[in-house]
């Protein structure tokens, strides 16, 4: 795992962390670690993170809604994203204004409810109107400048599960959403790990 030390930019990241309401999300170099795999015949492969689609399942039990917005076109994407129930997914928009105003208009948000995360230039423009902007460690120096939030993880090695951790303690989900997993542990369990 390829991990950095977490930083916060700008005023207030947890109180504009806790104001959201959906996060969307670039997929290669944010929910892949941005390799494109190319098999023998031609076909594609993108290598997705498990703690991340954990991440992604804690924050819809909390509630919080999920898209995605990226550059380009794969059905590996589409298969992930359903398989994690993320509600909105805009592939091949290399102008991702365009379907942030779609969803924007669509789920009746603004700009200060939606989080972006994202590692490169082509997400400068989201990160930049978004109220809670993330990038992952690796991502390139303009985007960690512009980023309220900048995970200690490489995209596609845990930086998602990352943010929404943060963003599910500055709201006061986080132990709502860890406690089932508490509760399927034995007794001794929970007393060795002090709950």
């Amino acid at each position: 795992m390829i991990s950095f030390a977490s930083q916060t930019n700008g005023p207030a990241p947890r109180e504009r962390a806790a104001r959201v309401k959906l996060v969307i999300f670039d997929v290669d170099g944010v929910l892949t670690d941005g390799g494109i795999y190319v098999g023998q015949r031609g076909e594609l492969f993108k290598p997705f993170h498990v703690r991340d689609g954990m991440g992604i399942t804690l924050a819809h039990r909390a509630g919080l809604q999920t898209a995605i917005i990226t550059g380009r076109a794969s059905e590996q994407v589409t298969r992930r994203a359903a398989e994690l129930h993320i509600g909105e997914v805009f592939q091949g928009k290399l102008d991702k204004r365009v379907a942030y105003r779609e969803l924007k208009e669509k789920l009746s948000l603004g700009d200060d409810e939606i989080a972006y995360v994202g590692d490169d230039l082509i997400d400068l423009p989201l990160l930049l109107q978004v109220g809670f902007p993330a990038a992952v460690a690796d991502a390139v120096s303009e985007v960690r400048a512009a980023a309220a939030y900048v995970s200690r993880f490489a995209g596609g090695h845990g930086a998602v599960r990352d943010i929404l951790e943060f963003i599910l303690k500055a709201q006061g989900r986080w132990e709502e959403c860890i406690a089932p997993f508490y509760e399927i542990a034995s007794p001794q369990d929970t007393a060795r790990l002090g709950q």
